[in-house]
């Protein structure tokens, strides 16, 4: 599924509709080029989660939790050169717990991710024109 939004608060929005269908266990491989919107998508999904807190990019923690009806647990893999790193903070607790995951730049580490993952591409198409493709993901956008 292909969606393009004119706005960062339409990328919001899009976020906010993949928010309200996602489960405990969900998870999300976010990549895009710097500028592409990841973050406010993020921000929506978090809407849709119910969490209001101020959605920032993890840039240099490599993890923010955020807790809502389902914990939001999102990564930012960019900086990361050992996977040591990830596994010394519990990455696999949190990916295989009771919340959902957002790993941007998870095509970094597509090794050692699950198959069964919700694919999301994000493109800057114009000044504030983005495409954004969802791929593995068989739910309705309301």
């Amino acid at each position: 599924m292909k969606i393009i939004t004119n706005s960062p608060e339409e990328t919001m929005d899009i976020g906010f509709k993949i928010g309200k269908t996602l489960a405990r266990g969900d998870i999300i491989n976010l990549n895009g080029d710097l500028g592409a919107g990841k973050t406010h998508l993020v921000k929506g999904i978090a809407r849709g989660l119910n969490i209001y807190d101020d959605i920032t990019s993890p840039t240099f923690t490599i993890v923010n939790e955020y807790m809502g009806d389902i914990p939001l647990y999102h990564f930012d893999v960019y900086r990361i050169d050992d996977l040591f790193e990830l596994y010394e903070i519990g990455f696999e607790e949190y990916i295989y717990g009771n919340g959902v995951s957002i790993i941007e730049w998870g095509n970094s580490i597509k090794d050692i991710l699950p198959k069964d993952v919700i694919d999301i591409e994000m493109k800057v198409v114009g000044e504030e024109r983005r495409e954004i493709e969802i791929i593995n993901f068989n739910r309705e956008l309301i």
